[in-house]
């Protein structure tokens, strides 16, 4: 019964950073929310769970109220 709880628990956290580095690595595309968008705090959780930082170059902004910072984002490109 050790060995299933075990394997269970292990399971369970390889899960957790496999969903985190797809979180912040491999969905730099996916919209982020306007309260990380400069969060000091998000930005060390993306560095810790990755490794780098994020690129707010390839990330877009949530929803239409960030529509300011969307055309700001397309104009800088």
């Amino acid at each position: 019964m050790a060995i299933v709880i075990a394997l269970f628990i292990s399971g369970w956290v390889a899960a957790a950073l496999i969903g985190s580095q797809a979180y912040f690595r491999g969905e730099q595309s996916k919209p982020i929310h306007e309260r990380n968008w400069n969060s000091i705090g998000f930005e060390r959780l993306a560095r810790l769970a990755t490794g780098r930082s994020t690129n707010y170059q390839e990330r877009q902004p949530a929803y239409g109220m960030d529509a300011a910072a969307v055309v700001q984002m397309a104009g800088d490109r």
